[in-house]
């Protein structure tokens, strides 16, 4: 395989100082979610842990490299949470830079964690600009998701998991946004199951990566618009995209309807309730059945991160 920033040996190091919570997560063929989609569907559940996504996985990864003193990070909510549950075990002083448009439920977490929040106008292009400027002025480390290679390589070890699974897949559906998710488990399944396709899934509305996948160059784009927030960048940043490149073997778009599709689909055959990033797999499947027919799908559910309200008006 072509070179990536990603390292193996330094994956399987990860595992060794990720706290036990956030690895082993459930991983299950979800039989009733098969008649409506056509294809066998696997689910690797992220979401039963304490921040309720993937994101635990990377910031273990980066607070265990801190020992101490303060840190600050851009997020629309995950990385936030994760990484003021992880500095509060090690007694890091975390920072945590949003959009005061960003999901209430995880501004909530990010405070009752016991970070300090900082709000901005705009949308997460804006904080990432911020988080960079406290960084700057106060000597602090800033934590970029996905460029930092901990939070990839914290992400990659789920595609360990995956690979060590049986029988093995046809396909891995990942949600698509920063990258790090894509690229960390791409990286361990192009590595481990050469066979099976990395597929990576992003909402029309925030298509920035896969343009950029597809155009093989950083393409970047105007205001979002989708639902899930979570993966709403429109600024690549080249080294991910570099990886991308290589780890990738597609990269699609879906509509917001599909996504919601999804996500009641997840509820009402799953018994899970999601953030929309992480129905962008089945979202995928409802939109192209024949490409998955017959074939055995494992999607990667990343969060369950939502706002009550929000979702009650999205699934009905």
């Amino acid at each position: 395989m072509p070179e990536t920033r990603l390292d193996l040996a330094r994956i399987r190091a990860a595992r060794q100082v990720i706290d036990p919570v956030f690895l082993d997560t459930p991983l299950y063929r979800c039989e009733a979610l098969e008649p409506v989609l056509g294809c066998s569907v696997s689910i690797k559940l992220e979401t039963a842990n304490p921040v309720r996504s993937f994101k635990g996985r990377g910031t273990e990864v980066v607070a265990s490299r801190l020992g101490s003193g303060a840190v600050v990070c851009a997020s629309a909510g995950n990385l936030g949470q994760a990484l003021a549950w992880s500095g509060r075990g090690r007694g890091l002083d975390v920072t945590v830079v949003a959009s005061r448009h960003a999901t209430t439920a995880k501004l909530e977490r990010i405070r009752a964690l016991g970070a300090r929040l900082e709000l901005v106008d705009g949308d997460h292009e804006v904080a990432r600009e911020r988080a960079a400027a406290i960084a700057r002025r106060d000597g602090i480390r800033l934590v970029e998701d996905s460029l930092d290679l901990e939070t990839c390589e914290g992400a990659a070890t789920i595609g360990l998991e995956l690979v060590d699974a049986a029988p093995s897949f046809d396909a891995v559906l990942i949600a698509l946004g920063g990258g790090a998710l894509a690229t960390g488990v791409g990286y361990v399944v192009r590595s481990g199951a050469p066979g099976t396709e990395v597929l990576c899934v992003q909402p029309a509305g925030a298509p920035a990566m896969t343009r950029s996948w597809h155009e093989r160059r950083v393409v970047t784009t105007g205001p979002t618009n989708t639902i899930a927030d979570g993966v709403a960048g429109r600024r690549p940043i080249p080294e991910v995209l570099a990886d991308l490149l290589v780890v990738a073997d597609d990269a699609v778009l879906v509509a917001e309807a599909s996504i919601i599709a999804g996500m009641r689909l997840l509820l009402d055959h799953a018994g899970l309730v999601v953030e929309p990033s992480a129905a962008l797999g089945i979202a995928a499947i409802l939109e192209d059945r024949d490409r998955f027919a017959g074939r055995h799908v494992v999607t990667v559910v990343c969060g369950g991160n939502v706002d009550p309200a929000a979702y009650r008006g999205w699934v009905g």
